[in-house]
């Protein structure tokens, strides 16, 4: 699809799209619109787990390119989510311990393509983050990414601490980036493992980091006590990369 971010508008267009299984990140409905064809959109968001914002008409005349949306706008992923299996399957074809990145409440476009663009120059076999408090794949991320989306699948999970201790039942251990944690070299990092990176501001929730094995810090010189979370997540990861070449 290229970069283009798909803004669908009308009753039918959307509900189309959802029939025809594209994904839907978001969907914006008129506030107190309530006429059959409507619920129906509504009643097949919730049936997705697309994330539903009920709006006033002004909100929606700002969103709308044609003017003719009818009361639905729906925003559709510029590229298409893969599976956790999907990601899975990439390392055991690679014949390579799982090296997953999980990304907690990344809100920032530019930070999502970077870290994307980072997990695949560093040989992770993929990217999860979550469906809510997130931004997902849209056209500004594709272009951080420099072309990294087209390699490295991302997943989205409705709940990251219940993936994790899925994927922990399966072998893959977890390290998350905080300040108060363990210093990163001191760390055994090699190994199937999941790298747990949160925003900038809240850093990583208190629920996913009580679900890590780990929490590892990033030794600080500096007058300033934190790093953008693309570049953290760039630091730690390379920490793994030479762990696991070691």
């Amino acid at each position: 699809m290229g970069y283009e971010e798909l803004k669908i508008e009308g009753r039918n267009a959307v509900l189309e799209a959802f029939r025809s299984g594209k994904t839907i990140d978001k969907l914006y409905v008129l506030d107190g619109c309530q006429d059959g064809p409507v619920r129906t959109i509504v009643r097949e968001a919730r049936k997705h787990d697309t994330i539903l914002n009920f709006v006033d008409r002004e909100r929606l005349d700002q969103l709308s390119e044609t003017k003719k949306h009818q009361g639905v706008i729906a925003l559709a992923a510029a590229y298409e989510y893969a599976e956790v299996e999907d990601i899975l399957a990439a390392a055991e074809e690679k014949g390579e311990p799982p090296f997953l990145f999980l990304l907690d409440n990344i809100e920032d476009p530019h930070n999502l393509g970077a870290i994307i663009r980072t997990a695949n120059l560093c040989g992770a076999h993929g990217v999860i983050i979550p469906k809510r408090r997130a931004v997902g794949l849209t056209a500004t991320v594709a272009k951080t990414s420099a072309g990294a989306i087209n390699y490295t699948p991302v997943a989205k999970v409705t709940n990251l601490s219940a993936t994790i201790k899925e994927l922990k039942e399966r072998g893959i251990w977890f390290v998350c980036a905080d300040m108060g944690g363990t210093t990163m070299y001191d760390l055994d990092l090699k190994g199937p493992i999941g790298l747990v990176i949160g925003s900038e501001g809240d850093g990583v929730s208190k629920l996913v980091r009580e679900n890590c094995d780990f929490v590892a810090s990033i030794p600080m010189k500096g007058d300033i006590d934190s790093l953008n979370a693309s570049v953290a997540a760039g630091v730690l990861a390379y920490e793994i990369v030479r762990q696991r070449m070691s």
